[in-house]
């Protein structure tokens, strides 16, 4: 084999295996999907569709904490209704909130033997 004949072949092999890796690493902007995705729909963001959705599920609420229940456990209420939410000590991230402050809780749908309840992810302080 002559010498072009073997830099022809590597050059060759790094052009397929750079256009390759070109792929593979390709601008995330242009690989964004912008329909519909089969397996979610809207996050609930309100208390009575919370009570409404699947054990699992996110939920975006915003309204406010008014009662301290037990332990971790807080009534949380908004414009729809009233629903038992879990926020761990951590989550509060040494806030002070009180029930005129408005919240919004990120976290997902659970249940114990009490009933349903939100497991809170994130707490914000709007107002």
């Amino acid at each position: 084999m002559t010498a072009l004949h073997r830099f022809s072949r590597r050059a060759a092999l790094a052009a397929v295996v750079g256009t390759s890796f070109a792929v593979l690493i390709a601008d995330p902007a242009s690989a964004q999907f912008t329909g519909e995705s089969t397996g979610s729909s809207r996050t609930p963001t309100t208390v009575q569709q919370a009570k409404q959705a699947r054990i699992g599920r996110d939920v975006s609420l915003t309204g406010h904490v008014v009662k301290h229940l037990h332990r971790d456990h807080y009534l949380f209420r908004d414009k729809t209704g009233e629903i038992r939410v879990e926020i761990e000590p951590i989550k509060w991230r040494g806030r002070r909130v009180s029930p005129d402050m408005t919240v919004r809780l990120r976290g997902e749908v659970d249940r114990d033997f009490r009933g349903r309840y939100i497991s809170v992810e994130r707490m914000q302080i709007l107002k």
